[in-house]
């Protein structure tokens, strides 16, 4: 397939095969470390996937940072990521890190449906304002909140403060020509249904387009396509590849948690 190595994170990514072992390393230590705070597989739906992982702050939380996990929706789930809830909840936030059905099981506009139903109940658990921030396909989720079509619930929708897409996939009609569409089954009619930068921004809230200066071409492009499209600003954060442009959220003075919480300008 034609866009097969321009979509290929991992293949261009020295010691890529290392992340991911140690990213479920560093989680399941966090969760130990944080106890009785880490509140895990709260189930928002019927499916096993349908779950989410809650981590809650000493003092009563400002809000709640929901981060939607990567890996082109057909892989992980939310015990990878917990310690990158670190950033936010050192701010005195909430996150919530839910799952979803992967696909083959799942197409992605189901998925994109499942973050909605689960914003509701993460909403109905931690009150006060939610913040939105994704990475990569992950990314696409958060943006695609904020589309007119989205159906989240007004009370839910409201609260949305702002959005951080981290290299984002916010075109989908590329990876029709790829090797995962065999999991994916995008066809033209969902590729364009479910592209955040084909569609109509439904929530005008703050929100900073984020990707590595490093990343394929084809990841700035995206990032670059989302920014112009929806008229938001975009950050290109040198020398990071795509699965280190994330590391910022452990930390809670760093550039990324400063956009995802606000106290940087945002388009």
């Amino acid at each position: 397939m034609t866009n097969d190595d321009a979509y290929d994170n991992s293949g261009h990514i020295p010691d890529a095969e290392a992340y991911p072992p140690r990213w479920a390393a560093e989680a399941e230590a966090f969760r130990l470390a944080l106890g009785a705070r880490a509140l895990v597989n709260f189930s928002y739906g019927d499916n096993t996937r349908q779950v989410f992982d809650l981590f809650m702050p000493e003092d009563p939380p400002k809000g709640c940072i929901v981060f939607v996990h990567g890996g082109y929706w057909r892989r992980f789930d939310p015990r990878t990521w917990s310690a990158f809830a670190s950033g936010g909840l050192d701010a005195g936030w909430a996150v919530a890190m839910p799952g979803y059905t992967l696909a083959p099981e799942a197409r992605i506009s189901q998925i994109t449906r499942e973050i909605a139903q689960a914003l509701g109940v993460i909403g109905d658990a931690v009150p006060g304002p939610l913040r939105l921030v994704g990475h990569s396909a992950g990314g696409h989720l958060v943006s695609r909140m904020l589309c007119g079509d989205a159906m989240l619930p007004s009370a839910i929708a409201d609260r949305i403060e702002g959005c951080v897409p981290i290299s984002p996939v916010s075109d989908l009609r590329p990876l029709i020509d790829t090797t995962m569409n065999d999991d994916l089954g995008l066809t033209e009619r969902e590729a364009h249904g479910e592209s955040p930068a084909l569609l109509s921004r439904g929530l005008d809230v703050p929100m900073t387009v984020w990707v590595g200066g490093d990343e394929r071409p084809a990841f700035l492009d995206q990032a670059r396509w989302l920014a112009a499209a929806w008229g938001v600003g975009l950050h290109v954060d040198e020398g990071r590849h795509h699965f280190d442009v994330i590391d910022g959220l452990r930390d809670a003075e760093s550039p990324l948690m400063r956009a995802v919480l606000g106290d940087t300008p945002a388009g």
